[in-house]
């Protein structure tokens, strides 16, 4: 810290998927993180950050704790740690879900096959939860790592654990039965963080959100007959309306506008059937409204 200068300290996760994507986050809002594969700690340029690498579920009790001040981390670890923390923002990536799971020919029918069995988790209190609403008595075994095997090997007669594709399970000849909540990466902090701070996370989030309201949409420029304008329109309502600029020649003009990409194609070939020409499409890097 120099000069007296606030530094917030942001918890990422040390290594796998979600620290890939969030790095990647970083650095379209502008945060550039130092380079380093042995630092526990990585100053940042852009914003006044700097980044703490943590193992996944040590991230929401070092926010807690005030080791850190906000985390990114999966929406899953919040829940299970259930540590004093607020949910700042939804990310939008790292989606998951946690899933109750049995071997192929269990014979499941209901919920109620739990009633008795031992089911393998890393999420032990989660589970424990969804079994209290649901009033069954089931006995929970937690385990770390490897929890699809488990029924395999007679450790369990379930498993209850992250589903992302659900190749997992079927290589381990399970089926998911029961989704019990759905999780994605968030943006975690600490409580009754000070003026200086808190006005630092409210820049982190406004340039998250920018690189957020980009995502899936393309801008596209066109040349269209002056006449078929109101058409083209009806077609693209973007976010208010398309822009419009006359051309040097006469009875022709120039169309801009963002669509998403979703509907680019169908968008397209409709453009061109009322005269568009010459169309180019553009990534958007950033929406600032």
């Amino acid at each position: 810290m120099e000069n007296g200068e606030k530094i917030l300290r942001l918890a990422v996760q040390a290594k796998g998927r979600l620290n890939e994507e969030s790095l990647a986050l970083l650095r379209e809002a502008g945060i550039t993180v130092e380079e380093s594969k042995r630092k526990l700690v990585a100053r940042c340029g852009g914003l006044p950050v700097e980044v703490l690498y943590l193992r996944d579920d040590d991230i929401p009790q070092a926010v807690a704790m005030g080791v850190a001040d906000i985390g990114i981390v999966g929406l899953n670890e919040v829940e299970e740690k259930g540590y004093k923390v607020e949910v700042l923002h939804k990310l939008g990536f790292g989606a998951c879900r946690l899933s109750l799971a049995v071997p192929k020919g269990a014979g499941y029918d209901s919920a109620e096959w739990f009633r008795g069995k031992r089911i393998a988790t890393s999420y032990p209190e989660i589970l424990g939860r969804y079994f209290e609403r649901k009033g069954i008595e089931a006995e929970i075994h937690e385990i770390a790592g490897s929890v699809e095997i488990a029924p395999s090997v007679g450790m369990a007669d379930a498993i209850f654990d992250i589903v992302s594709s659900g190749g997992t399970l079927v290589r381990n000849g399970l089926t998911e039965v029961e989704e019990v909540m759905k999780s994605e990466a968030v943006l975690i902090g600490k409580p009754g963080l000070d003026n200086g701070k808190q006005a630092i996370v409210r820049q982190l989030l406004f340039r998250f959100e920018a690189v957020e309201r980009s995502r899936g949409l393309k801008y596209v420029l066109m040349n269209l007959p002056q006449d078929r304008v109101n058409d083209a329109v009806d077609l693209l309502p973007g976010l208010k309306s398309p822009t419009v600029l006359p051309l040097a020649e006469p009875g022709w003009c120039s169309l801009h506008a963002v669509i998403r990409e979703a509907d680019l194609w169908a968008r397209i070939e409709e453009l061109k059937s009322i005269g568009a020409e010459d169309i180019l499409v553009l990534t958007m890097e950033k929406m600032i409204p």
